[in-house]
């Protein structure tokens, strides 16, 4: 059977993806090496930071705009709990990325925020002790999404607009001219033509497209959970998810207390290089120190005993952008991740602009900046 779309990897970007294409009435097949909404990638972990002050880049505010906007419009026509807004706290000193580059993002597009010092961080939002010369931005459009959740919701709408979506498939390799044609999928089941493809694997990325020698470093990172000391300052009406830069190596991120699942809170970079099919898949007491340590000083009250673990890998590109344009080599071919660490909230509207790559070669949105060419650029100095 012949499909108008391909979408490789079904997890946070593809998923979505997949339900963008099978909307607009296309005939999609979506192949994903595991079982749905599973914790070996990058998508995992019960709960996901989305926040619209974005020390990353101002750029990115726009598409978090209609990233925000998207997640309650898919809540409302489904029904489903995607989204919990508890507001965001990012602190730091004066001159720290996560600090400046909030301020930065919240100003140049005009979002409601306030600037605290660390006397006024701990009287409203006791659980959190800073030191006397950091400061915090606060947002109240931030919180949490519950991403097992939102990816299981694309791939339901997904199924139900048509798209046929299997798992525990991995795919082996894709061929295409790049003159028209099929694009040609193996898999270790079987073999399929589709007319586009969007390729959304990503710490899988390179092994599918080894071609462009992309400048990939996979690191290993893990989130954890812990029974409160005191669950009163931790409770989602009187913690924001949050973000504290110690110093340009260290910082720290995690969320207020939710039911069933404990004080969640990890370091944000910093783990070590793997690859996705050696990576260690079991915490260690190294893994967990730093985070205890963190704990231990800025948020004591979540200093309990260890809950859980997992491990989560961020696929980073050089800047810690995202990539999200076409196949220089085959317009038909689009390249949707990775995303550093930071791209889950993100998801349903670069299933959007995935989708409006693969269909009409552009995207309303400006992307400019997570285009491959960049790369090629940097290669070349």
């Amino acid at each position: 059977m012949k499909y108008d779309v391909g979408v490789i990897g079904l997890g946070a970007m593809g998923s979505s993806a997949a339900y963008n294409l099978a909307a607009r009435g296309l005939r999609v097949l979506g192949l994903e090496a595991f079982t749905p909404a599973h914790q070996l990638g990058s998508s995992g972990g019960l709960s996901r930071i989305i926040r619209l002050a974005y020390f990353e880049h101002p750029a990115y505010v726009p598409l978090l705009r209609a990233a925000w906007d998207g997640w309650r419009d898919l809540e409302t026509r489904t029904g489903a709990e995607l989204l919990l807004q508890t507001g965001g706290l990012y602190a730091g000193r004066i001159g720290s990325h996560v600090l400046d580059g909030s301020l930065r993002s919240a100003e140049q597009h005009d979002l409601p925020h306030e600037l605290l010092d660390a006397d006024e961080v701990g009287r409203r939002f006791p659980a959190l002790q800073l030191d006397a010369d950091m400061q915090a931005l606060h947002e109240p459009l931030a919180g949490l999404l519950y991403p097992e959740r939102c990816i299981a919701t694309h791939l339901e709408l997904a199924r139900q607009a048509g798209a046929e979506l299997q798992f525990e498939e991995p795919v082996t390799g894709w061929t295409g001219d790049g003159r028209g044609g099929s694009l040609h999928l193996t898999t270790d089941r079987g073999e399929y033509d589709v007319d586009r493809l969007i390729v959304a694997a990503g710490a899988w990325l390179p092994q599918l497209v080894p071609e462009l020698q992309l400048p990939l470093t996979i690191e290993r990172n893990v989130l954890f959970w812990f029974e409160p000391v005191d669950a009163q300052p931790l409770r989602p009406d009187r913690l924001p998810v949050y973000i504290v830069e110690l110093d340009a190596d260290h910082a720290f991120y995690g969320f207020p207390l939710l039911a069933d699942q404990g004080a969640k809170v990890a370091r944000h970079h910093g783990g070590r290089p793997t690859t996705a099919d050696k990576v260690e898949r079991e915490a260690t007491a190294a893994d967990e120190k730093p985070v205890r340590d963190f704990m231990q000083r800025y948020l004591p009250a979540a200093n309990g005993a260890r809950r859980d673990a997992r491990v989560c890998m961020y696929t980073n590109t050089p800047d810690q952008h995202f990539i999200v344009d076409t196949h220089p080599n085959d317009p038909r071919v689009v390249i949707c991740s990775p995303c550093s660490g930071h791209g889950f909230k993100f998801s349903n509207v670069i299933g959007t602009i995935a989708a409006d790559l693969a269909i009409d070669g552009g995207s309303s949105y400006d992307i400019a900046f997570l285009s491959l060419d960049r790369f090629a650029a940097a290669t070349s100095l």
